[in-house]
């Protein structure tokens, strides 16, 4: 009987039941594509940081950044030309570390050993910096009625008198520069190398600790139109391109990945290194094995992946930020706003069937009967309502995923000597007195926007949209309850 009754009211009042499934289909579907969406912004945020640290690593260990005594210059790069003929062409070449700041590698051991701590490596940021090009000399000028002297000719060298001018003359140099990363080769799976993939060729085998071989960046190999089995020459060094390495996503850690202890080598580095990349034991214990790193390590600076986090913007960090926050509340307070229209529309209803319910208690029906079959009905249109929200939620996040818009995350620029990648080169005099500068800039990866849906975020709007049908019941059962058939029966025609 229940079952029978309730198949004829939803029958006989089909608008009614659709208005109500429909407003409760919008919210759940809202909650679905924003719920999803929050996560693809959580997957995309992970690869950003994936990028910048390698797949595998927790924590990153490098010297604290140190206060320069009173008085004391920064460290910059020093090139020396000797002099030379005319037209004679003038070079050099330096290999230095990035952001000249570095430790001890026995600090890779001494991280190893600190509590919830599984595996550390060390890595050697350099960046390869030459020089080439030429001097040429001025031309005298003679004043006006000076004689020339005997055996040189115009333009030739001499000392100027009054009234001479020199023209012509100056330098033109090229500089060409690339980045390399000596990475530990006995550990492949941990450190600089992760984040990428090696398409070509192959990557380093655990033996060559000091083989002269290179994995070169996919980017820098069609720059240079580098492939396997060719030869780069680094500080005059020729080095074997084994591999050729594509970032997994955004720019690669270096343009040329070479043997640790060859770059400490051909570095002038013996027994340093610029990073130590950290696994821990428990990914849910890394605040605890920071604090421990930075406690027994002295002038270090530790940095995790929610370090990192904080330091991305772009339309990535907007996009989550308004997600996680806007979208999310937004989707809430729409489906709050179904469920109460939902109840209304369910008590307005029972209003209009007062007649109804007060001949079904005259026949003999208790109120806690007239309470379910209200609750049922509203039940049902829950039901329904979840359905329809539920398949256009999932609508919805297939169609972001099939436009996968592109979002961009930034990295906080760093302007301490070579200590970021990118940016520019300058010559000259400035702020900090003559020789070269260089101002780092952020690091932008892009990233494309999907919206998984997960088997969570269906049960969360199974859930929505069966309280969403009891709440409107409630309403509607409440109303009823109150019904006394006397009172019904009076508006009967």
């Amino acid at each position: 009987m229940f079952f029978t009754y309730l198949r004829r009211e939803l029958r006989r009042r089909r608008k009614a039941a659709l208005v109500v499934a429909s407003g409760l289909a919008l919210g759940i579907a809202l909650v679905i594509v924003v719920t999803s969406v929050s996560a693809g912004m959580k997957q995309a945020q992970g690869k950003v940081l994936e990028s910048l640290y390698g797949l595998g690593t927790d924590l990153t260990v490098t010297k604290a950044q140190e206060r320069p005594a009173e008085g004391a210059q920064p460290t910059r790069p020093r090139f020396e030309f000797q002099g030379g003929d005319e037209g004679e062409e003038q070079s050099s070449d330096r290999l230095m570390v990035q952001g000249f700041q570095t430790l001890a590698d026995s600090t890779v051991a001494t991280v190893a050993k600190q509590t919830g701590v599984d595996r550390a490596v060390g890595g050697l940021s350099l960046v390869n910096l030459k020089i080439d090009g030429e001097f040429r000399r001025g031309q005298i000028q003679r004043g006006q009625g000076q004689a020339q002297p005997p055996g040189q000719g115009q333009g030739q060298g001499g000392t100027g008198g009054p009234g001479d001018t020199v023209t012509g003359g100056g330098a033109a140099f090229d500089v060409d520069s690339f980045t390399l990363y000596g990475t530990d080769v006995t550990t492949p799976d941990l450190g600089p190398l992760t984040t990428s993939t090696v398409g070509e060729g192959r990557t380093f085998k655990t033996t060559e600790t000091d083989a002269a071989v290179v994995v070169v960046d996919s980017a820098y190999a069609q720059q240079k139109d580098l492939a396997v089995g060719d030869e780069l020459t680094v500080k005059g060094v020729k080095f074997e391109v084994i591999g050729i390495a594509t970032a997994d996503s955004g720019q690669a850690t270096a343009q040329v990945y070479l043997p640790l202890k060859r770059a400490q080598t051909l570095s002038g580095s013996a027994g340093k290194v610029t990073t130590v990349y950290v696994k821990a034991t428990d990914s849910t214990k890394i605040d605890a094995v920071k604090a421990a790193i930075q406690k027994n390590v002295t002038g270090t600076t530790v940095t995790t992946s929610a370090d990192l986090a904080q330091t991305v913007s772009g339309s990535l960090d907007t996009a989550a930020g308004l997600a996680s926050n806007v979208g999310r509340w937004l989707s809430y307070a729409v489906l709050l706003a179904a469920v109460l229209v939902a109840g209304l529309l369910t008590s307005s209803a029972v209003s209009r069937r007062v007649r109804e319910f007060g001949t079904l208690k005259a026949l003999g029906w208790k109120s806690g009967r007239v309470t379910r079959q209200v609750v049922g009905e509203a039940l049902v249109n829950g039901v329904i309502g979840g359905a329809l929200g539920i398949a256009v939620g999932l609508a919805g996040a297939y169609a972001v995923t099939a436009v996968s818009p592109t979002l961009t995350a930034e990295l906080g620029a760093s302007a301490s000597g070579f200590a970021g990648r990118g940016g520019g080169m300058a010559f000259g005099g400035g702020a900090g007195g003559p020789g070269m500068t260089r101002t780092a800039a952020g690091r932008s990866v892009d990233i494309a926007l999907t919206a998984p849906v997960s088997l969570t975020t269906v049960g969360l709007a199974v859930l929505l949209a069966l309280v969403g049908g009891l709440v409107a019941g409630a309403f509607g059962a409440w109303r009823a309850s109150r019904l006394r058939p006397a009172d019904a029966l009076r508006r009967v025609e």
